[in-house]
């Protein structure tokens, strides 16, 4: 998955994180409401995806400044 994730561009890094984002919003939701979830690393997971996404645009930011 993480090799995935640097092969997308920009565009499909940014609805892959909103994506997640919604996701993790669900979960939450579904938590707080039922205090139980199917699987409760699915958060945790996510919440990691979107670290990793959130990573890589700092790379390709920093690495557009640096070819400046």
């Amino acid at each position: 998955m993480k090799n995935k994730l640097h092969e997308l561009c920009d565009k499909d890094l940014n609805s892959q994180l909103d994506e997640a984002r919604e996701e993790v919003r669900s979960q939450r939701f579904k938590f707080a409401v039922e205090k139980n979830l199917e699987n409760p690393k699915k958060i945790r997971d996510t919440k990691r995806k979107i670290a990793r996404i959130l990573t890589i645009q700092k790379e390709r930011e920093i690495a557009k400044g640096a070819g400046r």
